[in-house]
């Protein structure tokens, strides 16, 4: 079981790199386009602040969260961005203001609560490390979105494990999703780590493998890069190549991913 100290204080790093990228914007670079289709920077923050305010509702009353994931249930394919524009109108400084309050008082509900708690979301519940893994995950891929809207590279780090783990943790999902059949066997999940360390997941005598660098990866199940863009990743194994087709670690419906960026590698 992860240890969930630990995946908080990553979680808040993760949180303040992101801020230190928009703190300073003026109210015009707020407004620029990212990748994700119709979401500018405005959108990608909004996003996060509700969706911290969501897990913040979860770890500190289940019967609220209920109520509100059954209204935004009742509209499965457009609640999320219809919540993202909302926040989108507020002034850029008050939405970094309630962004900001909204993820610290989330960190120290998440810290209160017992270790192998479950919360419910969206999909099934999950442990207080789970939760802060999943908002470790989503701040680092909107981000990277918001990284790419204003040309900004960011350097990895280790932090970057724990959205490799979710990665390799949803492979049955992904297929799932796509109505395809899991693969029976566990494959081999070699990854390169930013300090030059591996991070290595499954047997390792296993049939199948998947490797490369651990960045490329992060990318890919997060659907930030085309596969094309990855040239690190390499699959052995029809079922192997086949993940990498489809990857994706983060619940709900399979996303529109980003197109090829024609470079022919490097993401």
């Amino acid at each position: 079981m992860s240890d969930p100290g630990a995946v908080l204080a990553d979680l808040r790093a993760e949180s303040e790199e992101l801020d230190a990228l928009v703190a300073g914007l003026p109210a015009e670079r707020w407004a620029a386009p990212t990748p994700a289709e119709g979401w500018t920077v405005t959108h990608q923050i909004a996003h996060l602040a509700w969706t911290d305010r969501q897990a913040l509702l979860s770890a500190t009353d289940p019967d609220g969260f209920a109520r509100a994931a059954a209204a935004a249930l009742a509209a499965p394919l457009t609640f999320v961005d219809e919540a993202a524009e909302a926040g989108a109108k507020v002034p850029p400084a008050e939405l970094l203001a309630d962004w900001r309050a909204g993820r610290e008082e989330l960190l120290r509900a998440l810290a209160g609560r017992p270790r192998g708690e479950k919360l419910p979301w969206y999909g099934p519940p999950m442990s207080v490390a789970s939760m802060a893994t999943a908002r470790l995950m989503e701040t680092w891929a909107h981000g990277q979105d918001v990284a790419d809207a204003l040309g900004v590279v960011r350097r990895p780090t280790g932090r970057l494990r724990h959205i490799a783990r979710i990665g390799v943790r949803t492979r049955d999902f992904a297929f799932l999703t796509h109505q395809l059949t899991p693969p029976g066997e566990e494959f081999r999940v070699e990854l390169r780590a930013p300090d030059g360390a591996v991070w290595g997941y499954g047997p390792p005598g296993a049939g199948q493998r998947v490797t490369g660098d651990g960045l490329e990866f992060c990318l890919l199940v997060t659907q930030r890069a085309h596969r094309a863009d990855l040239p690190s990743l390499r699959a052995e194994g029809a079922d192997a190549e086949r993940w990498l087709e489809i990857a994706q670690a983060f619940a709900g419906p399979p996303g529109k991913g980003r197109e090829p960026s024609g470079k022919g590698g490097g993401a």
